[in-house]
Formats: structure tokens, C-alpha cells, sequence
């Protein structure tokens, strides 16, 4: 059987899903030789790399993704959040300004860019951002998380209330608790 990019890409999400990075970034890194423009390979290494905790070859991977298609809504957060997790604000704000001019309703990257303002200690700014996540996704756990831990800094205590409330009926998501 003849490999090619589909089938080693489904490959190295299953190996990537056991915990078998080096094995998946291998498989990755074969299909790209195979597909070089398929943006979605170098995405998906991007996230395995940065799942295995190498964020300088993530970065990589990811960036050749967004210059590929600069217009994936889910490349731009994943850049966002992983430039928020290493400490750069700069290109986090790159990156979460680029996503939001694409589309101004993706609660996702309004979440990020609460993530990004609150870790700047910009708490008013954080909220309205995480305030147009939940208003675009009422149900969204972790920016009402977020807006919740927000309200807290801001002494807010009737909109904490508001979030603990509307996060009682909801599944936690597990995902952006950065605030």
C-alpha cells in the first residue's frame, strides 16, 4: 500500500492521541514531504509539538500553517493562545486582532483576547472581551469562567454571581482558565 498525506496524517493524530509524539511528529513530517501546502498537516505537527512540550518547532509548524492560510480561524487562536502561554503579549494581540478582523463573531478568539488583557492586568478590557464571548456563546463554560474570575478582580460581585449561576447548568470544557 502506497502512503500518502490523508492516510499518515490520520496516522499521526491516532499515534498523537495515545501520547505517541515522536512517532506522530515522524509520520507528520512524512506526509508534509508528501503535501508541503497542505496547511493542516503543518497545523496539526504545530499541535503536536506543542502537546509534546516543544514550543520552538510548534511555533514553526504553526506559523507555516497561517502563512499557508492566513485566514484559519483555528490556526490564528491556536498562535494566540500558545504566544499567551509563552509570555508574549505582542504576538498574542498579533494574532487575536487578526483573527477577530476575519470574524468578528468568534466567541473563541474574544476569549483569547480576554485570556491575553486580563494576564496584562487590563481587567475592564478583559471583561468586555469575554462579556462578546458570551454573548456570542451563552453556553461557552470557559469564557464565563474567565468572565467570572474577571468580575472578582473588578469587585463585581452581582456579575460574579451572574456566572457562577450560568456555569452551574453547564459541562466544564477544560480549556482556558487562564484567569
Amino acid at each position: 500500500m502506497q502512503e500518502n498525506s490523508e492516510s499518515l496524517n490520520a496516522q499521526a493524530i491516532d499515534l498523537a492521541s495515545q501520547g505517541d509524539y515522536p512517532e506522530a511528529i515522524a509520520c507528520f513530517k512524512k506526509a508534509i514531504i508528501l503535501d508541503k501546502d497542505n496547511y493542516l498537516l503543518w497545523y496539526n505537527l504545530g499541535i503536536t509539538y506543542r502537546d509534546a512540550g516543544d514550543t520552538d518547532h510548534a511555533q514553526f509548524a504553526l506559523k507555516q500553517a497561517y502563512e499557508l492560510n492566513d485566514e484559519d480561524e483555528e490556526v490564528i487562536e491556536t498562535l494566540a493562545n500558545l504566544y499567551i502561554t509563552l509570555g508574549e503579549p505582542d504576538e498574542a494581540m498579533k494574532y487575536c486582532s487578526a483573527g477577530l478582523e476575519i470574524n468578528s463573531l468568534n466567541p473563541h478568539i474574544w476569549n483569547s483576547t480576554g485570556v491575553l488583557l486580563f494576564s496584562q492586568g487590563e481587567y475592564q478590557d478583559a471583561s468586555e472581551a469575554f462579556e462578546h464571548a458570551v454573548t456570542l456563546d451563552p453556553h461557552y463554560y470557559d469564557a464565563l469562567y474567565n468572565l467570572r474570575d474577571t468580575y472578582e478582580q473588578l469587585g463585581n460581585t452581582a456579575g460574579v454571581e451572574e456566572c457562577r449561576n450560568k456555569m452551574k447548568d453547564l459541562p466544564a470544557e477544560g480549556g482556558n482558565y487562564y484567569a
